[in-house]
């Protein structure tokens, strides 16, 4: 199994709009991420995110974005959290401090 955490931070006042964006997440994204057996869950504290996900390989992981829907995705996000002088979303790896279970 693979596994990935990061964070990222929202704009000020876009956590609705980023909250609403994934209750109503893109039909071919929702539908990619199931033909890869992504798991997925992102928690909301003070404008900050942390994503955990899960997948059977890193392979997967990557083919679960396909290119087109993934960049416009992205770009949308885009539009919601911090991103560098580029344009780009900030987004910071997390380090692995423990795993137990199906994790370890």
């Amino acid at each position: 199994m693979y596994t990935m955490a990061s964070t990222f931070k929202l704009k000020p006042g876009c956590y609705a709009e980023y909250k609403k964006a994934h209750d109503e997440l893109w039909p071919e994204l929702a539908q990619s991420f199931r033909q890869h057996d992504i798991s997925m869950v992102i928690h909301y504290y003070e404008d900050r995110l942390f994503l955990f996900a899960t997948a059977p390989s890193e392979q997967h992981m990557e083919d679960s974005h396909p290119k087109q829907i993934g960049a416009k995705w992205h770009a949308y996000m885009a539009t919601l959290m911090v991103t560098d002088e580029n344009g780009e979303s900030i987004v910071e790896d997390l380090e692995q401090a423990f795993a137990f279970g199906a994790f370890a």
